[in-house]
């Protein structure tokens, strides 16, 4: 099966659009993406839209990519998708769920207080089933989508729990992946109560000295995600009209 096609959206190119709709599959992600500002405050230009779904992952929705709410810098989306591909072979059987990233465009992408310049990407956490089978994170519009739901202390809900192993694996593989591409991995933010059994893990000495863990506590819980911001080189805002 070949890798998944980026699929590139380009805002106000009517031709673009019509292509998009017309022959989805020629498209690639040639033109690469231009960031602005910050993760809370700026912009995109050239989002790429991550493919709904592939052999071991898939978005938390499938009407999210439909509603635009799963576009990303160029070279983040590549550095996704290595990292979904190396995750075949390194934990065959583990099934992945990305989940929020942002509009084509950037900009505030409600309710989340960053996300807007393509290089905020949250990840669902990987689970496994009563039988021990990885399956994905149930999601649907009960449980916001897999956002409401809530993880015990020791990383259970309902049937399911935590697969900590296949998260270490997959930050592993975002940060060899990103390595490859010349991107950074600003910081990941995920339950600080949780950190040490991540790190515990197999792979956790190699994260410990290579990523930044938010130690405090985020304004929301992260126990249902992993939020991942990576660091690409952003033109700084515009100034806007009438400033001196």
């Amino acid at each position: 099966m070949g890798r998944p096609r980026l699929e590139l959206g380009v805002a106000g190119r009517t031709l673009c659009l019509a292509m998009a709709l017309l022959f989805p599959w020629s498209l690639r992600a040639e033109v690469e993406s231009t960031c602005y500002g910050r993760t809370a405050q700026g912009r995109l230009e050239n989002g790429v839209r991550l493919p709904a779904s592939g052999a071991n992952f898939s978005a938390y929705s499938a009407l999210a990519p439909v509603l635009g709410r799963t576009y990303v810098h160029s070279r983040v989306a590549r550095v996704v998708l290595a990292a979904y591909g190396a995750l075949e072979q390194a934990s065959p059987g583990k099934v992945f769920v990305y989940g929020e990233t942002g509009w084509a465009e950037g900009g505030p992408f409600k309710p989340h207080r960053t996300h807007q310049n393509g290089l905020s990407v949250d990840f669902m956490v990987p689970v496994v089933d009563g039988k021990g089978h990885s399956v994905p994170l149930p999601g649907g519009v009960g449980n916001q989508f897999g956002y409401g739901i809530e993880f015990d202390g020791q990383g259970r809900y309902g049937e399911y729990r935590l697969d900590f192993a296949a998260l270490a694996e997959h930050l592993y593989q975002l940060h060899r992946a990103a390595q490859a591409q010349g991107v950074g991995i600003a910081q990941v933010i995920f339950e600080p109560a949780y950190l040490p059994a991540l790190l515990s893990t197999p792979r956790g000495p190699y994260l410990r000295a290579r990523l930044r863990f938010m130690k405090k506590p985020a304004w929301i819980r992260h126990d249902e995600h992993y939020h991942v911001d990576f660091a690409v080189p952003c033109r700084p805002m515009p100034r806007s009209a009438g400033q001196g």
